[in-house]
């Protein structure tokens, strides 16, 4: 007998229709947008853009590193929309749309950080300095990499759920400020596109001729399309996961 009779919820259908599981024709279409989205947010960025007359090149990587930020800011929020709802509903969904937060924000922050010290390398004349941006976006990282961490030392399910809820609303408390520091802080250094820079600021630019469309276009990319799709299959991985982990359960309480 095969292990598909043993098992309840897997069948012997042809592998053509275990497949109709393959990814959603919406899916799809969202992928090949950011696809396309990156390439042509790539060409704005490094074509269509002017040279920035005091930066120059260097200055095209903030076309990447602001909505990556955004992107980032996006997927923290996320989390806090599934830890509300989990908290309200109880459902395995609102979970699983929490976590899958977290992993596509911390990628998409550490896109920010990188693509920050290459910038400030040639303009600051270090990789990192403790500028308060730059350590409240450390401590961003460290907070939401500490809820992946600690989620996964709880052993039980509810309690560990019921945790990471609460712990992802805080967190989104790092992003704020992450966003505002540079505004409320007199003495820090990291520029503020748009909107007054703090007098200690170095490396700002204006935006100027193409600079504006290229931001756009990257914004809408960075901070909607990519953070939606790997916010998607993500999910769907997590699904996959835990149907594996009930298709294991069910093999070994038999």
């Amino acid at each position: 007998m095969s292990i598909a009779h043993e098992v309840p919820g897997i069948s012997d259908a042809p592998a053509r229709e275990r497949t109709a599981e393959s990814t959603p024709a919406l899916l799809r279409i969202l992928t090949i947008a950011a696809i396309l989205g990156v390439i042509i947010g790539l060409y704005m960025a490094l074509v269509y853009a002017g040279t920035d007359a005091v930066q120059g090149d260097i200055q095209r990587i903030f076309y990447l590193h602001m909505p990556a930020f955004m992107g980032a800011f996006v997927a923290f929020s996320m989390t806090v929309v599934g830890g509300v709802m989990y908290l309200r509903t109880r459902q395995t969904k609102w979970d699983t749309l929490a976590v899958s937060g977290v992993e596509v924000g911390i990628a998409l922050a550490l896109v920010n950080l990188i693509t920050g010290m290459i910038w400030a390398r040639p303009i600051w004349n270090a990789w990192w300095t403790w500028d308060p941006r730059l350590t409240i976006e450390a401590i961003m990282a460290l907070t939401y990499s500490a809820y992946l961490v600690l989620r996964n030392a709880i052993e039980t399910t509810e309690t560990r759920r019921r945790f990471a809820a609460v712990y992802g609303i805080l967190a989104i408390v790092t992003v704020l400020l992450t966003l505002v520091i540079s505004r409320i802080r007199p003495d820090t250094i990291h520029p503020t596109v748009f909107g007054p820079s703090s007098q200690n600021a170095q490396g700002g630019f204006a935006v100027s001729g193409g600079m504006g469309a290229a931001i756009g276009v990257n914004m809408l990319v960075w901070a909607l399309l990519v953070p939606a799709t790997l916010l998607w299959y993500r999910i769907r991985l997590q699904d996959k996961l835990e149907k594996l982990a009930n298709v294991k359960a069910s093999l070994f309480n038999r």
